[in-house]
């Protein structure tokens, strides 16, 4: 497997040289930390055997949200905690998309339109889910911003998933909507472009000269919504490729394997080593900007909602969770008793010493030794 840091130490120098003018601080320092992850370069920490006594240096993870070898437990937690909230009703997801033309100004004011993409399209979906004859309430949603296609071009767009149910605040009554039929795709698509582009216009934003008349909304019925809480947490803390889609560098080009979002098959795309960095680089958000956030009544604030929906209609979200694999657990390379962390952020070691390097595809044990 191709390691994300040997790409980029390997075509870093080309890639500052061709796209310096369109770096932003936050890929520099995504940069930095996806390079050093998990290299004899990185602070260590000191691990024993809670048997032998056996000792070993392990270099930390960088923790970069946009990582594809780190995060994986923090993915595991928040996928954990959406299930947790989910309630008896049919699920859907339902895709906001921006139109290309709108990509330049997207990509020049980044978090003023992120943040205008997540407002409109709770918005939109509160106002559907009011109007709607059978449902008359607020909804509750779970929204996701992704700035990538599957092939890691620019493609700003936000997935909501949420159920076909509501909570009216008014007489606190609970309504639910059955079937695979949730709300009128193109009049999502109106009623979000109008929000967008009133919204640009009142942030001070140039608007392209010709916008499109039709925008893309995407309604589709995702049955418990378990699998589409997985797809969403995938790319929510991993970044946007993985690892071992990574196929090969050869002649400066590098090529990695993507799935078709028609055919559903997979097909694989090679550039230059340079602009594979600036296709992942490019989808790293602002700082502290949040990639996920929960509207209605599936809010954070909302824990006690949730229980009592769960007591009344005697629904245990809990059987989904066993799907989820636990995080694993370092074992010790002599007698595979569980390794205890005794020392962190250890910037010098030993030259003697040698230092454990974890392979996250691999099993729960050390798989090789790196010597300094």
């Amino acid at each position: 497997m191709i390691r994300l840091a040997a790409v980029i130490k390997q075509f870093e120098s080309e890639y500052l040289s061709t796209y310096k003018h369109q770096l932003l601080p936050s890929h520099k320092k995504a940069l930095t930390a996806l390079k050093f992850c998990r290299t004899e370069h990185s602070p260590k920490m000191l691990m024993r055997c809670s048997d032998c006594e056996h000792q070993t240096y392990v270099p930390h993870s960088c923790g970069h949200r946009n990582c594809p070898h780190c995060q994986h437990h923090e993915s595991q937690q928040w996928l954990e905690r959406q299930v947790q909230k989910q309630v008896p009703a049919p699920y859907f997801m339902i895709t906001f998309t921006l139109p290309k033309e709108l990509r330049s100004v997207t990509w020049q004011h980044q978090r003023e339109v992120y943040t205008l993409m997540f407002k409109s399209a709770w918005e939109t979906l509160q106002t559907f889910s009011l109007n709607d004859k059978k449902l008359q309430g607020t909804p509750g949603v779970v929204a996701v911003l992704h700035t990538h296609s599957r092939r890691l071009d620019y493609h700003p767009h936000i997935h909501a998933v949420l159920p076909a149910a509501v909570i009216n605040k008014e007489n606190r009554l609970w309504r639910k909507k059955g079937g695979k039929y949730l709300f009128n795709h193109k009049a999502l698509a109106k009623v979000f472009r109008a929000k967008m582009l009133a919204g640009l216009v009142n942030a001070g934003l140039q608007l392209p000269q010709k916008t499109p008349e039709k925008w893309v909304v995407d309604c589709q019925s995702v049955g418990a919504g378990d699998k589409a809480l997985v797809y969403l947490g995938r790319y929510l803390y991993r970044g946007v490729i993985r690892e071992k889609d990574i196929l090969t560098i050869k002649d400066g080009q590098v090529t990695f394997r993507y799935q078709d979002s028609k055919t559903k098959k997979s097909q694989t795309r090679t550039v230059s080593g340079a602009h594979f960095v600036w296709l992942i680089l490019q989808h790293v958000l602002p700082a502290r900007f949040r990639r996920a956030r929960d509207y209605g009544f599936i809010h954070p604030n909302s824990k006690a909602l949730i229980q009592a929906i769960h007591l009344l209609f005697k629904f245990d979200p809990k059987k989904w969770l066993p799907k989820l694999k636990p995080r694993p657990q370092m074992r010790c390379e002599c007698c595979g008793a569980q390794m205890r962390i005794i020392q962190v952020q250890i910037k010098e070691t030993p030259p003697d010493i040698k230092i454990a390097i974890l392979n996250r595809e691999g099993p729960l044990a050390i798989t090789h030794l790196l010597a300094m």
